[in-house]
């Protein structure tokens, strides 16, 4: 078996943290990565201390919200979100990390990085949304793809 690429390795973990998601919906996992050392890792889910999803009932389901649209509409927080949010609470600075997603970032978590100082977002499946992708090319980061395997 030939060795994993840098990129191919740290996707594999990528998606190990999204195995540990709450959201009925759609599994995603982050890692935000500097100088080949993970720095915080985030799953897509309600926030601490507050009921799951598949107990309290999925919001968006009850209300039949499109994907992609409305995302304020949710009790969960992205992956992304929660991998920046953990860098915060422990600490970690992340200017000129790059995240591995397994989902293309959307526009809320593309703010959110391009704020954080993330330079380079690597993911698996492709969440098209023009504004995000507008939003990360204004700031000179350009998110690629990459399948394992």
């Amino acid at each position: 078996m030939p060795r994993p690429s840098w990129d191919e390795y740290f996707m594999s973990i990528t998606e190990q943290v999204a195995g540990r998601s709450t959201c009925m919906r759609r599994q995603t996992g982050a890692i935000l990565v500097k100088d080949r050392r993970i720095l915080a890792t985030g799953y897509n889910g309600t926030p601490a201390g507050l009921a799951h999803c598949e107990d309290a009932g999925c919001v968006r389901e009850a209300r039949n919200i499109a994907s992609g649209s409305h995302h304020e509409l949710c009790r969960g927080i992205h992956a992304e979100q929660n991998a920046v949010i953990q860098a915060a609470r422990h600490g970690i600075v992340i200017d000129g990390a790059t995240v591995y997603t397994t989902h293309q970032p959307c526009v809320l978590c593309a703010k959110i990085l391009v704020n954080a100082g993330v330079v380079d977002i690597v993911f698996r499946d492709p969440y098209p949304d023009p504004l995000a992708e507008e939003i990360l090319a204004e700031a000179g980061v350009r998110p690629r793809a990459i399948v394992n395997g």
